[in-house]
């Protein structure tokens, strides 16, 4: 039986690529959705159903609402796949670069190709929602002088040219992807499995020294933080989550220094323990 994995977008995007790639020698149904909510919702109603979202880009970020959007799911993180991003210019074919009037991609990938943009003249810029919602819209429309930003795979799906690829202004363009599933399959994949990674989100009293205090345990215990990032709490002025990335070599160690640093917080939640992911080339 075939793996269900939902994504946000099309055929063609950087999401089914990063599924493919996180899925790499099994089947795979692809369930396009709309929205990250989308994808939330579609795991919600069949347990079955794995989903891959996109939470933080080494040029453009994190996506702060997909944290807030799986903490608020209690699906767990089984995993995660670093993904290689390299754009191309694509157009219906028999285009020139110079007769692109208009360029059509989804605004952080319009973000990452701004140096390669300047140097198109009088060129009209479009925030669309998906780079391969991009390119088949050019092409179901035959919109001729559009041009879309997208993967050398959506252009060929669809039926475009390619202008010019690797146009990323920086070429150490990474986005990682995370894997959740709803609590109970995510018991099941992951039994068994080696972990050395988790993903944690607590709150903290309104007090001095409160953050340094949590981060010094950390730090005793020998675990390395590969990332924090702080959003604000709605309807409690100046206090935040903080959500917070840890690698270790020893699951017990691990486990000790939840029991030490559990009691010095408030709402404190595992998102997921799961095994490091690798990163494409």
């Amino acid at each position: 039986m075939k793996k269900k994995v939902a994504i946000q977008g099309i055929a063609g995007s950087y999401h089914e690529m990063a599924a493919r790639k996180y899925y790499e020698g099994e089947e795979i149904d692809l369930v396009p959705c709309e929205t990250f909510k989308d994808v939330i919702a579609v795991i919600k109603k069949d347990a079955s159903i794995v989903g891959l979202m996109a939470i933080e880009n080494t040029i453009a970020g994190s996506l702060l609402q997909n944290h807030e959007l799986i903490r608020q799911s209690s699906l767990q993180m089984i995993g995660e796949y670093k993904l290689r991003i390299s754009h191309s210019l694509a157009a219906l074919p028999g285009t020139s670069i110079h007769e692109i009037k208009e360029v059509d991609s989804h605004p952080i990938a319009l973000m990452q190709c701004m140096d390669f943009l300047n140097t198109l003249p009088n060129i009209k810029i479009v925030e669309q929602d998906d780079t391969a919602a991009s390119a088949r819209w050019i092409s179901e429309n035959r919109l001729i002088g559009h041009a879309a930003i997208c993967s050398r795979q959506a252009a060929e799906i669809y039926g475009l040219e390619v202008l010019s690829e690797g146009i990323e202004t920086n070429k150490r363009n990474f986005t990682r992807f995370l894997a959740v599933a709803d609590k109970w399959s995510a018991d099941e994949i992951l039994r068994g499995t080696e972990k050395n990674k988790a993903s944690l989100v607590f709150a903290l009293p309104h007090a001095v020294g409160s953050l340094s205090q949590v981060l010094s345990i950390f730090s005793f215990y020998g675990m390395n933080l590969t990332k924090i990032q702080s959003l604000p709490i709605i309807g409690r002025e100046w206090q935040y989550l903080f959500y917070i990335d840890l690698t270790f070599t020893n699951y017990m160690r691990y486990k000790q220094v939840l029991d030490a640093v559990i009691p010095l917080t408030k709402d404190f939640t595992i998102l997921g323990e799961y095994a490091e992911g690798k990163q494409s080339v």
